[in-house]
C-alpha cells in the first residue's frame, strides 16, 4: 500500500510540474479552446487516468490478499 501511495504522488507530482511548465502559446489549443472540444480532451485523458488508477488499487488489493494467503500456508507447514 506504501508503494501505491508514493506511485500515486510521484504522478501527480509529475502532472503538477507538467503543466506549471506549459506557459508557451498553442494555436492549436486556442483552436480546440474556442470550440470546445478542449473540454473533451480534458475529461478523456482524466477518465484514462481515473480507470489506470481504479486499476493499480485493485491490483495492489489481490496482490495484498495472495500475499496473506502465501504467509498463511507457510505458517501452516
Amino acid at each position: 500500500m506504501k508503494n501505491l501511495n508514493k506511485a500515486l504522488l510521484s504522478l501527480l507530482l509529475t502532472f503538477l510540474i507538467t503543466f506549471s511548465s506549459q506557459g508557451q502559446d498553442a494555436e492549436m489549443a486556442d483552436v480546440m479552446r474556442s470550440e470546445g472540444k478542449i473540454y473533451v480532451v480534458v475529461a478523456i485523458i482524466l477518465l484514462v487516468l481515473a480507470g489506470l488508477i481504479l486499476y493499480l488499487f485493485l491490483l495492489d488489493k489481490k496482490v495484498t490478499n495472495l500475499e496473506r494467503m502465501i504467509n498463511e500456508k507457510r505458517k501452516t507447514k
